[in-house]
Formats: C-alpha cells, structure tokens, sequence
C-alpha cells in the first residue's frame, strides 16, 4: 500500500495499515515530516483511533492541560454551555485532547514502521491497471503497489487526477491565528479552558498547547473582500486588535501578546461524489475538505485510516472490493461532516442579538434535556467508533 502525503492522516493511515498486518510505504513531498499550522483539537472520535494505533498515551504527554471546553459570549465572557473533560468522557468513553500539529504528526510518525517513508517525493500523477496502480514522481521514478492513497490536503494531486479540479466557494469568512506564550499575555493569568467566544459576525477559539506553556488562538470573522486561501500570509496584529475591537477583554489581552499573527480567506467545497478508481483512493482533506467550525478535519482523516485499514485487511484478497468498502463506509460521514460544519459556522456568526439569543436558549435546553452536553446538536460526532469490529459498510 503506497500513500501520497506524510500529514496526520497520511501518517494514521501508514500506522493503521501497518498495525492491520499490511506492507505500507509512505511517500512525502516535503524534506521532513512537518505540519505548517498551530494547534489541532483531537475530539473522542479521534483519541479512539489513535489509541488503536498505540499512540495515545504519548499524544496526552504532549497536549495541552485544559479542564473544561466551554462556549462564551463575546462580549461579557456570560458561559453558553461547559463541559468537564470527565463529563465528556463518562458521555463518550474518553476525553479529547489539544496538541501542536508538530507534536502530533511527531507522534504518529515515529510509530510508522522502520524504513517506510521516503521524503522529497512529489507525486504528479496516478494510474490504475487491472491488478496494479502507479505513482510517477517528479523525479521520473514510478512507484507500484496494490493501492495509492491519496492523503495530499485539500489540494491534492491524486484527487486531480482521479477526478480533475475542483471548484472551491468563498465564503465570506476569513481566519486569523497565533500561538501565544501564556506568559506573555499582560495581567491576571489566562483561563486554560478549551474556549470558544461567539459573537457578531466572528468567534474566537483558543486552548492550551504544551500543558499550559502556550496558547492557541483562531480567531474567524465575516469578510467579503480577503480571499487569500494560503496559511502563511502574515498580517500585523493591529488589524486583530481593530477587528475584534469591543470583544470581552481577556481575549485583547491574549492579542496584544501575539507577536505572529496569520490570515487566510476561507473557501467552502461542496462533498464530492467519489472518492476511489479502480487501486487508488483519497483520504482526509484529499477527499472531504471542511470547514473548521467542527474541529473535525485531523479527526475525519484519523478516522479514515482506521477505517482505511479495516477494510483493505478485511479484504486482503481483493484490493479494489476493499477500497469500496472503505468508500461506502466513511463517504456517508464525511460528508454529513463537511455540511454541518457549513452550518456551524452560520451559527456562529449570528449578527442579529434575538438570533444568537434563540441559539443560546436552544444550546440551554438541549444540555438540560438530553444526553448532549454540549448542547449543540453534534454528540453524533464524536460518538462514533472508527475501531469498532463492524464499522464496515456491507
């Protein structure tokens, strides 16, 4: 099995496959497995798989130490909704975690097995044949094996191959980050929960990274005019400040600390209708880019690669019945995902005070009446098991 991209979800799939009793060799295009970002949020979903794949334990060490995920007004700080880490794992089996991108993929790639990436490998096509599919690398050497995966993010070359570009949607919402050292944030001591601030056309989200030693910040907001899709486009932090200029003080403080700030335009990406031809696949962004709003994009890629492996080592004999297997599994969720991300992040965004009142009423009873201790509807997510014996789709 020969995957294409060395990200999280490269990297999870190589460990799954591996861990499955199947050869895996992994083929990234950079020099070094590297994720270029901040902080990525690993929901109970996620801890399943990559306490599977033997990793979890060393995944907390590294993750940041937060008691509580809570969602708050932007402008008074008023709590929405809280949840403890132990109420959330008594609801799902076990509780999520914070980690840097860096520490993670440090993680998950050093469980890979001895010897199977290869780095400065660019993959520039993908072919199938009836018993074997082929990677060209832009060096001109081929790579043949079984199945290719493609697990090369949201502007995948094997998704182009396979099914030629896509057509991304502005969506009228940008994105600023940092990473903020918590000790260089002025005054009172920052709150290390697992926060989320809604407010008028915009919400903030910020956690703990390193046990408490740093703070990621992900600020959102609605804007027509910036459509810059790259991550590594920096912007001064004055325009953070001026933008969320009258938002509850405490996340001012943790502005005027960043010293690195980074923007980039949101596009949206309707699901597409297949993921598989014939020996080659995609996984991850490759197949279902979403939105952020859910923090579910590095949790949908882990759960492909235990799905991934499932399904190839329940089908050792025919690889191609084994990559529809793994299509007709997770198309389904991965879809519903990427919609209702879409959706959250309309939510989020109310403008209109009696709006946001209805969405705080609705959060209020939800958590009063049901098991949905967050409140927001989406308990569905991270409920599900990736691991479980009979995830197979028929």
């Amino acid at each position: 099995m020969a995957i294409i991209g060395g990200g999280i979800g490269g990297s999870t799939a190589g460990c799954a496959l591996a861990q499955a009793g199947l050869e895996v060799s992994l083929h990234e295009a950079a020099p070094e497995l590297k994720e270029i970002g901040a902080g990525v949020a690993l929901h109970p979903n996620a801890m399943r798989v990559l306490r599977m794949v033997g990793v979890e334990d060393a995944v907390r060490r590294v993750a940041g130490h937060s008691e509580y995920s809570a969602t708050r007004n932007w402008r008074t700080g008023r709590v929405i909704s809280k949840i403890s880490r132990s109420e959330q794992a008594a609801t799902f089996g076990l509780s999520g975690a914070t980690v840097h991108r860096a520490d993670l993929l440090d993680v998950i790639a050093a469980a890979l097995p001895p010897g199977s990436v290869t780095l400065g490998t660019r993959c520039t096509s993908v072919r199938s044949h009836e018993d074997v599919a082929v990677a060209r690398l832009e060096d001109g050497r081929e790579i043949e094996a079984d199945v290719i995966i493609g697990a090369d993010g949201i502007h995948s070359r094997v998704r182009a191959e396979l099914f030629g570009p896509d057509d991304p949607r502005f969506t009228g919402k940008i994105c600023y980050r940092s990473v903020v050292p918590t000790d260089a944030v002025r005054g009172a001591r920052p709150s290390t929960d697992n926060t989320q601030w809604l407010g008028p056309h915009g919400t903030v989200v910020l956690y703990p990274l390193r046990g408490e030693e740093l703070i990621n910040v992900v600020c959102h907001y609605d804007d027509e005019h910036y459509r810059h899709e790259s991550w590594v486009n920096e912007c001064d932090r004055r325009e953070v400040l001026d933008r969320y200029a009258g938002w509850h003080e405490s996340l001012l403080r943790i502005f005027e600390a960043g010293n690195t700030w980074y923007k980039w335009a949101l596009y949206d990406r309707d699901p597409i209708p297949k993921w598989t031809k014939e020996r080659v696949t995609v996984l991850g962004d490759a197949a279902h880019p979403m939105l952020p709003y859910l923090g579910q994009g590095a949790c949908q890629a882990i759960e492909d690669g235990a799905v991934l492996a499932r399904a190839l080592s329940t089908e050792r004999d025919d690889p191609v019945a084994g990559l529809a297997r793994y299509e007709r599994t997770r198309r389904p969720r991965a879809s519903s995902v990427v919609l209702a991300a879409r959706e959250r992040g309309l939510s989020n965004h109310l403008s209109s005070p009696i709006a946001a009142w209805r969405r705080d009423l609705t959060i209020a009873l939800r958590r009063r009446l049901g098991k949905d201790r967050e409140g927001r509807g989406a308990a569905w997510i991270p409920e599900y098991d990736a691991t479980a014996p009979d995830v197979l789709a028929s």
